[in-house]
């Protein structure tokens, strides 16, 4: 059973979540013993995609066709399932993001293949048995699945396994043009309109938020500061986005934009399960609420009761501080 994983890239710049399913699935293909290739979609120069071979993938595909460079799932899907009957993959492996959530179910029809969403943790195999465990009840449990078919799909939650370098060598990157029919590319993705000046809520490492202890937009310059030292992205709990205050793409939550940053501050959110489903993966949580009953402290690893007003301005001084001295 040899292994395929799908890599993420934007800009020209692979995405760290491409890191971690190379990791994870480089883990996998040792435990079979089995070779790893990995397939990258869209325009990216090889320089970057041979750089994978670091972290485990012994071959990457390229279709670097500028119809590709917008993210079209079906189109995607194709190309997938061509490199997998290409490569006789019958495991493939994506990140459970954006385009894996979009991909992973159609590249399963594709294949017949049994599927794991949301993987966080590596396969273990018993006799013909082969189980992933994944994360359930919006993160609160987690589950053993067992797949029994032939072909097999796995998406891997963001940050569930760490990027690991494996080496020096660099991967072989071959130009792959996959079959894939005309009418597919019908519907065109005409612009794209991106914040140029904001980490990226999805990839960061770390995530300063706010809620309704802020009271209203005006005061929102406290988290920006806040985010600006730490070199953090800004989100916001679902009634904030509601009101108004901030955009819809900010709002993480069971409805909005799950993350799995290294560090979550936040700042005002009583802590809905909602909200949790969203941030519940992050490695660590800290809270800062003057409602010492807030349901947030019960999975905050760090907590201050407080206001908010007068400490994340104290919490930013004491940071730039720390920071101008090193």
């Amino acid at each position: 059973m040899s292994v395929l994983v799908y890599v993420e890239h934007a800009d020209g710049k692979l995405k760290k979540t491409a890191l971690e399913v190379v990791s994870y699935a480089k883990a996998i293909a040792d435990q079979l013993n089995t070779s790893l290739s990995a397939v990258s979609i869209g325009s990216i120069a090889d320089e970057e995609l041979a750089a994978l071979g670091k972290f485990g993938a012994s071959k990457v595909l390229s279709v670097n066709d500028e119809k590709f460079n917008s993210f079209n799932e079906q189109a995607y899907s194709t190309a997938l399932f061509e490199a997998a009957k290409q490569e006789g993959a019958k495991l493939i492996i994506l990140s459970n993001s954006f385009r894996g959530k979009a991909i992973a179910p159609r590249i399963s029809i594709k294949l017949k293949a049994g599927l794991v969403v949301g993987a966080v943790g590596l396969p273990s195999f018993t006799g013909n048995r082969f189980t992933v465990t994944r994360g359930s009840f919006s993160g609160k449990a987690f589950s053993d699945v067992e797949i029994h078919s032939d072909y097999k799909v796995i998406s891997l939650s963001p940050n569930s396994y760490p990027a690991q370098e494996k080496g020096t060598q660099e991967a072989t990157v071959e130009h792959f043009t996959p079959a894939v029919d005309k009418s597919i590319f019908g519907i065109k993705v005409t612009e794209v309109i991106k914040s140029t000046d904001k980490v990226s809520l999805p990839e960061a490492e770390i995530v300063v938020s706010g809620g309704r202890g802020l009271k209203g937009p005006e005061n929102w310059n406290l988290i920006e500061e806040l985010a600006d030292v730490l070199g953090a992205a800004t989100a916001c709990s679902k009634p904030v986005s509601d009101a108004g205050w901030r955009p819809h793409e900010e709002h993480v939550g069971q409805t909005g934009i799950t993350i799995s940053p290294e560090l979550y501050i936040a700042v005002g959110i009583s802590g809905a399960i909602q909200h949790v489903a969203g941030i519940s993966s992050s490695k660590i949580i800290v809270a800062i609420n003057k409602d010492a009953e807030a349901p947030i402290f019960k999975i905050a690893d760090y907590g201050i009761v407080g206001d908010a007003f007068e400490i994340v301005p104290k919490l930013t001084e004491a940071l730039k501080s720390f920071k101008s001295k090193r």
